[in-house]
């Protein structure tokens, strides 16, 4: 699939910001060693640059067992990653396809057997996945929803693999970050993504930031909202209560856009900024979010600049 017709109509696409819409690029591993059933799983369009033939991999050593290597694309040297693998799914097959994704300033190859269509849906056909499920593996399946043959799709966290193959969460990402004037403020956050709530919570404990905090944009709005209702009931403005909105764009159920734009739009909230924290840091996303009103717009994986946006933005 070459990337012009992969990625055609991008404006069309770009208009999908505060319409709780996306696009997913479906794709599978292979026929599961045991049954041969054949599992589809998905990306967002906004993560994937390019498909194409897997190519010969530079195999390097010490490198994680579902990390064959690297290749070179146009003069850039893009590691590799084995989907199936990482899962820990049993496949038959051998990859054939190699989707390259681009977000949060890292481009990444991943090695997977076949990809199917691209799906235009809404966010809130992107489902919640049974706690059990979401659980495993640390959450890898964020999100599933159901096509029209009945089958179930599985989203997956892409930002995840690539948090923990290129260790974007090492300790000493942590460092230097430190209780300042904002002690004792509180801040709501929204995230689908474990290992991205795991690292927000973790830099806002190290500021002694009180915080709460939702796996989509549906449970942050009724969190919200009943914020909202207590501050009115107190005859306080939620400004007092809460000092910071902090929100993913892609989140089942109801985007960061969505969000914000539902934020933004109720007055209770006047006062209380929303920070946009999302791996989809391409300048097109962050015009995005300013359309629907987020005060600032920040990459993932970045704990010092976290805490100094959000400092800044309390302050």
């Amino acid at each position: 699939m070459a990337m012009s017709e992969l990625l055609k109509n991008i404006d069309a696409r770009t208009k999908l910001a505060g319409t709780n819409k996306l696009e997913i690029l479906m794709f599978t591993l292979g026929g599961d060693a045991a049954g041969g059933r054949r599992e589809i799983y998905a990306i967002n369009v906004f993560k994937v640059r390019e498909v194409m033939r897997a190519p010969a991999v530079t195999r390097a050593p010490e490198m994680p067992d579902c990390v064959e290597g690297m290749v070179s694309l146009r003069g850039s040297l893009v590691p590799v990653v084995d989907l199936a693998k990482y899962a820990r799914v049993a496949v038959t097959a051998k990859p054939e396809i190699m989707i390259v994704t681009e977000y949060n300033g890292y481009t990444q190859g991943f090695l997977v057997e076949a990809v199917d269509t691209i799906l235009r849906l809404d966010w809130s056909a992107m489902r919640v996945p049974p706690a059990m499920i979401g659980a495993g593996k640390g959450g890898l399946v964020t999100a599933v929803t159901e096509r029209a043959d009945g089958q179930l799709v599985m989203m997956l966290d892409v930002e995840k693999v690539l948090a923990e193959t290129a260790h974007l969460d090492d300790e000493v990402l942590y460092n230097g970050i430190e209780a300042g004037a904002c002690r004792g403020r509180t801040v709501f956050f929204a995230d689908d993504s474990s290992i991205a709530r795991k690292q927000i919570a973790r830099t806002l404990d190290a500021m002694s930031i009180r915080h709460s905090s939702a796996m989509n944009g549906a449970q942050a709005w009724q969190a919200l909202q009943k914020i909202a209702a207590e501050a009115d009931a107190a005859g306080r403005p939620v400004k007092e209560r809460l000092g910071l909105i902090l929100t993913d764009v892609e989140m089942p159920e109801m985007d960061g856009y969505m969000l914000t734009r539902q934020i933004k739009s109720d007055p209770r909230f006047a006062g209380v900024p929303v920070l946009m924290h999302s791996s989809l840091s391409g300048d097109s996303n962050q015009q995005l979010g300013r359309s629907v009103g987020v005060d600032e717009y920040i990459s993932k994986f970045e704990p010092a600049k976290l805490s100094q946006t959000i400092s800044r933005l309390l302050a």
